[in-house]
């Protein structure tokens, strides 16, 4: 047995609680280490910290967070979870007030006055405030659209910038529709329509799809990769073959930082300067993907579905890191690759969040979903009976 095959046999025996607590946790812990670089080439990483980062690690700028470009007002770092955090629980609580499935008119109803009139702690604001502050203009448009606009919700994403602002909070609907990857695809679709259009809309719908594959008993990084291939679309696709071929000729992230960048570039829009996107950044198209996901699901296989070494590889890569650790962590926990605990307790402790909290609500949450599922499948068999339907499947 290879020493990826040995990571992996190690998860199976994880059961959906677990997976669900690990894949939500394991999300935040990847978003917290990934904050603090975000935005910085390996390079410049490797210089700054005297080394690759192996855990929490303080504010890029120091003291100076406060006040230094481009970051500031944000405290990035010590442990404290970003946006795509926040924006993972808020789904949680729209699940939780609807408990069922969610379609763009839950966004729209629930999402949105959430984000606008509940204040809630901020960790990299050190306050309380309402999390509309914290999150970006992409995530505004939410807001924007669905609240003042008042666009029919299916279609409020059209016309915001193609980034991973939908993708990045999409593990819990792959975790209520665990081992159901179709299903997780076609619901995040319909609720990143509210937020997301083109490669980025679809870049939702395949997360989402992988973290329900991850949930699947003995699956594996290839199983995973596989099923986000048999699903995803256009360029999306071809960025997710290109990075996770290149990915299987690697056994560390040491060796695949710039591999993986090489192989996501042709796909990538923003260009080799993160904070100076080109001309064409964030344009819709059917030739383009984000960069967040593949990178993610390349340092999946590269890890053979550890925890520890995906998260480590998607922080030291740069670039967009909270949001390719946030996918890792989620992908890697779904499979049962359990989260380091000092890196659970210090995030959590730093964040002053229950990073366990979300995911009992979520494993509750799951089992009502299912078992609406079961009866509505089994009123649709009866009927469909009733018609004569079982002749016909024969």
């Amino acid at each position: 047995m290879t020493p990826k095959e040995s990571k992996a046999a190690e998860t199976h025996g994880a059961d959906l609680d677990e997976r669900i607590t690990e894949a939500l946790v394991g999300a935040a812990v990847g978003d917290a280490l990934g904050g603090p670089v975000e935005g910085y080439s390996p390079e410049q990483i490797t210089e700054r910290h005297g080394g690759r980062v192996h855990g929490v690690v303080g504010p890029w700028n120091g003291d100076a967070w406060r006040t230094a470009r481009p970051i500031a007002p944000y405290h990035k770092g010590d442990g404290h979870v970003t946006d795509d955090t926040l924006l993972t629980h808020a789904l949680v609580r729209v699940y939780a007030r609807v408990r069922d499935h969610l379609d763009a008119y839950a966004i729209a109803e629930h999402l949105v006055p959430d984000l606008m009139t509940t204040p809630r702690w901020i960790p990299e604001l050190e306050a309380e405030a309402l999390p509309l502050h914290r999150v970006f203009l992409a995530e505004k448009w939410l807001v924007a659209r669905l609240h003042y606009g008042h666009i029919d919700p299916r279609e409020a994403g059209v016309g915001n910038i193609v980034n991973c602002g939908a993708a990045m909070y999409m593990a819990p609907v792959g975790l209520v529709n665990a081992a159901n990857p179709a299903g997780a695809y076609t619901e995040a679709l319909e609720i990143a329509g509210a937020h997301q259009s083109s490669y980025g809309r679809e870049a939702a719908g395949v997360f989402a799809a992988a973290v329900a594959a991850a949930c699947t008993p003995g699956a594996t990084p290839d199983s995973v990769v596989a099923t986000c291939l048999s699903l995803a679309k256009d360029g999306t696709r071809a960025a997710i073959e290109a990075v996770c071929e290149e990915a299987s000729r690697h056994r560390d992230f040491e060796s695949a930082l710039a591999p993986l960048r090489a192989a996501v570039t042709p796909y990538d829009t923003v260009g080799p300067d993160y904070r100076s996107p080109s001309l064409g950044a964030r344009r819709p198209s059917r030739l383009h993907a984000i960069e967040e996901l593949p990178v993610a699901l390349g340092m999946l296989v590269v890890s053979g579905g550890d925890f520890r070494q995906a998260v480590l590889g998607s922080v030291n890569y740069g670039r967009d890191c909270d949001s390719i650790a946030t996918m890792a962590g989620a992908i890697a926990g779904a499979l049962g690759s359990p989260v380091p605990g000092d890196w659970s307790k210090a995030v959590s402790e730093a964040s002053r969040l229950d990073l366990w909290e979300p995911a009992r609500t979520l494993c509750e949450i799951t089992g009502e979903i299912f078992k609406r599922d079961v009866l509505r499948r089994r009123t649709h068999e009866q009927l469909f009976t009733a018609m004569g339907g079982t002749a016909c499947s024969a």
